[in-house]
């Protein structure tokens, strides 16, 4: 039997959490967050206006002075004891993943371990502020130091994919290296993408306005998060064109930010690949969470030598997933998150059929729950080829060689994340740096996430690195200091 949820941590975080208080939204709006599955409520929450979240930054700024002054033991206690509430608490975190995302357990695993990888990969970093480096003067008596500061208040929004992950890779390390928080999970998956950060961040005694987490939508908010003038950084996940109303919305600012967008990533799998291997990679890489990755594979693009072999066996893959109840512990392919993104996937598949690609797999929909489909034959130029489909829906390219598959990896708008399946380990990491993208990865699929490594993309996939030393980059600024030892003497 799949485990319960317990309804008394529900009970302590439905609220939005500003200047250490768990308030009701004020907005007059009620928003129930649903099961994706069954369409159950998991909660209802009220929704916060516009006016609590200027009160937000309000107090996120203020709050922020002091939190930088402290020391790299306070916020680490503190950052170590949130840790901690979390691990506690850890089977209750993943039955919130499974029910407000839609995710089956072994989503909800993954997910949970990443976010606390990332959450220990940034502790560590409030040594990181106040710790200067020394450098060389041309001038006789003079020392120069260059120190890194907290940079603000860091503006965190997120999306309803992997919520819990998406949070802790901005929300900790901002913390740890001195800044406050304002805080926007998505409204869909509000409770495990920010309301438990909120309340393992109380329970461990971080000070009241440091970290502030709103549940609203943005008819209440409008782009209040990314104007809001006490607002330093903007970090935000989510689509091309959103991330593209960002940069036009603060152009005449200079808030600085970093942007994970959409992404087309390409899995390309060359003649010499290890077809068992590589079916495993296909399967694995394309139809985690129901394909709802940034990362994911969307195009598998295989060598013509090896396609009907691959195909064949990919195929017969393909139809054993089981589909259904992401409680099922045996469930693969569970919903995806709501009716609208069914519809919008299901739209897509229409459109491949009308363009005559042809079906290997028919899928089928019930409810949220859309089992998968496969295409071959795919042109790189049609519909689907062009398409960030963020579901289950798989696509086959022929490649003619090495080169072509290249080029019809790069042959994109979009620059996230990309992965070559090959015996020749040199070889795949030669073609790893023709690949344009963030990340691409030799011998596994594109959507690998590591907290200590960079993370983004290129072209109409965003700007900036998650991951340890980059994040530390982006969340501080850099000041320099020099004091002259001796006394100079000017020439006038």
């Amino acid at each position: 039997m799949p485990k319960t949820l317990d309804i008394s941590l529900l009970d302590q975080i439905n609220k939005s959490y500003i200047g250490g208080q768990w308030v009701d939204g004020k907005s007059g709006r009620d928003y129930e967050i649903k099961d994706p599955y069954d369409h159950s409520t998991v909660s209802t929450v009220k929704l916060a206006n516009k006016e609590q979240i200027r009160n937000a930054f309000e107090t996120a700024n203020k709050a922020q002075k002091e939190w930088a002054r402290t020391s790299a033991e306070e916020r680490r206690e503190v950052l170590t004891k949130a840790l901690n509430f979390l691990e506690e608490n850890k089977e209750d975190i993943i039955q919130l993943v499974i029910r407000e995302t839609g995710g089956t357990a072994l989503k909800g695993e993954v997910e949970f371990g990443f976010g606390i990888s990332d959450i220990n990969d940034a502790i560590p970093m409030v040594e990181k502020i106040y710790a200067p480096k020394e450098y060389s003067s041309n001038t006789p008596g003079k020392v120069n130091r260059v120190y890194r500061l907290p940079l603000g208040v860091i503006t965190s929004i997120t999306p309803f994919n992997f919520p819990f992950n998406m949070a802790t890779r901005t929300i900790f390390p901002a913390l740890a290296l001195g800044n406050a928080v304002v805080h926007k999970p998505d409204i869909q998956v509000g409770l495990v993408g920010g309301q438990i950060f909120a309340k393992a961040l109380e329970e461990a005694g971080l000070p009241a306005g440091v970290f502030n987490s709103i549940l609203t939508d943005t008819e209440e908010s409008g782009d209040e998060f990314i104007i809001n003038p006490n607002s330093d950084f903007i970090s935000f996940t989510g689509s091309t064109a959103v991330g593209q109303h960002i940069r036009e919305k603060t152009g005449n600012t200079m808030k600085q930010m970093a942007l994970e967008l959409g992404g087309n990533n390409p899995l390309v799998i060359l003649e010499d690949a290890n077809i068992d291997q590589a079916v495993d990679i296909a399967i694995f890489g394309k139809f985690m969470h129901n394909g709802q990755i940034c990362a994911i594979t969307n195009r598998i693009i295989v060598h013509q030598g090896i396609y009907d072999a691959f195909l064949e066996k990919y195929v017969e893959r393909v139809k054993s997933l089981k589909v259904g109840d992401p409680k099922d512990p045996a469930t693969v392919i569970g919903p995806v998150i709501n009716n609208k993104q069914a519809d919008k996937i299901m739209g897509i598949v229409e459109k491949a059929k009308e363009e005559g690609l042809t079906v290997a797999v028919e899928g089928a929909r019930n409810g949220n729950v859309i089992s998968p489909f496969v295409f071959t034959n795919v042109s790189n130029d049609s519909t689907l080829a062009s398409t960030e489909v963020f579901g289950p829906v798989a696509q086959i390219i022929i490649a003619e060689d090495d080169d072509d598959a290249i080029r019809i990896a790069n042959d994109t708008e979009f620059g996230l994340s990309a992965a070559i399946v090959t015996n020749d380990i040199q070889k795949g990491e030669r073609l790893a740096l023709e690949i344009e993208a963030g990340t691409t990865h030799v011998n596994d699929m594109p959507a690998v996430l590591e907290s200590n490594v960079p993370f983004g993309g290129v072209k109409n996939s965003g700007i900036g690195r998650f991951g340890h030393d980059w994040v530390v980059e982006e969340f501080t600024t850099t000041k320099w200091i020099s004091v002259q030892k001796e006394k100079l003497e000017y020439p006038f």
